[in-house]
């Protein structure tokens, strides 16, 4: 199978990619179409970004959220709690100002979560990535048992034998270079190459370091669930209105 791990980068998506005879490259697109749009596109992709947005959110978000979270040590706050399909769908209007789409979404969210709460500003700005790549599993239902979510702590943490890792990647929202050796050092034991995950690499594409490696973990989760071998929170998996399935992959 051909298979794709894809993380958010700044203006766009980083993928790493394996084809059928397990050689791998990384690459970064625009738009998440333009990985269903050529020859040789992927079997099969995880991709860390929420998939499923239901109409109500009870109390610290989505069930796959609740899930992973306290398996994650001091990584939990790396999980954000995902709002209502409303709460997304009212901050997307380009022509209106960021600051008032964000009320739009803080509204929008309390009326839809029990008990009532607003976004934090971390998931707002993220609300174009999901909105992106909800769209497109909506107007291409072919895509629905080919893109799976995924979280790039929890994929770790599998990887860790289901231990939490003890060094963040980031720390005052920058790269924590002892907590990317660390994540490279598990994907290495899992067979990527130093190049492929490289900070020189990542330059060259034009991603963040930390992007990069999220991609590549995200990758080895595309391989466990391409094998039957995935964890998958919750276990017995449920769909938002639009058929679309709510569940953490790793």
């Amino acid at each position: 199978m051909r298979l794709a791990g894809v993380d958010g980068c700044k203006g766009g998506w980083v993928a790493a990619m394996a084809g059928p005879d397990g050689a791998t490259h990384a690459e970064r697109i625009t738009r998440l179409a333009e990985l269903f749009d050529r020859p040789g596109a992927p079997d099969l992709v995880a991709i860390d970004m929420p998939i499923g947005l239901p109409a109500r959110i009870e109390a610290k978000g989505r069930a796959p959220e609740r899930l992973v979270r306290p398996k994650l040590g001091g990584r939990q706050s790396s999980v954000f709690s995902i709002p209502s399909r409303a709460a997304v769908e009212a901050a997307l209007d380009p022509t209106t100002p960021e600051d008032q789409r964000y009320r739009h979404a803080c509204s929008a969210s309390r009326a839809t979560s029990e008990p009532p709460r607003a976004i934090s500003r971390q998931a707002f700005h993220i609300f174009p990535k999901i909105a992106e790549l909800d769209h497109l599993l909506r107007q291409r239902r072919d895509l629905i048992g080919r893109v799976h979510e995924c979280h790039p702590e929890v994929s770790f943490w599998a990887m860790n034998g289901e231990r939490p890792l003890d060094i963040a990647k980031k720390v005052k929202n920058a790269p924590h270079e002892p907590g990317l050796v660390l994540r490279r050092e598990l994907l290495a034991a899992q067979g990527f190459g130093a190049h492929l995950m490289s900070r020189a690499h990542a330059r060259v594409l034009g991603v963040g370091a930390d992007d990069l490696i999220d991609a590549c973990a995200a990758l080895w989760t595309a391989r466990r669930i391409a094998k039957g071998h995935a964890l998958r929170f919750p276990e017995v998996v449920e769909n938002d209105a639009e058929g679309l399935p709510i569940c953490i992959q790793a």
